[in-house]
């Protein structure tokens, strides 16, 4: 899985496919991959961690970075993207919870 390209849909901005390279992958704990523009005019990059809480469950956690000269331009293009990462932690919790 390191280095391949996986390809992302989100309901926030339909029809569109993102293709991000998996640059980091440290089962069960982390997952990280990115996207970027020739040059480095723009990258983003997304990470997911699961730890353990205090009370015995699992803390599940994204980041999103975003850097490079165009972020400006970009960023003001870029839908709320915080509805789409509540509907997947909603869904993962669902998954994980009934044993899928």
């Amino acid at each position: 899985m390191l280095g391949e390209t996986v390809k992302i849909r989100s309901k926030a901005a339909p029809g569109r496919t993102f293709p991000v390279k998996v640059t980091a992958v440290e089962p069960p704990a982390r997952l990280r991959f990115g996207g970027d523009m020739p040059l480095g005019l723009f990258r983003g990059v997304r990470t997911y961690t699961l730890s353990l809480a205090a009370d015995g469950g699992t803390t599940f956690q994204v980041r999103e970075e975003y850097t490079g000269p165009l972020l400006g331009l970009i960023w003001r293009s870029m839908p709320d993207l915080g509805p789409s990462f509540d509907r997947f932690a909603r869904g993962l919790k669902l998954r994980l919870e009934s044993g899928g």
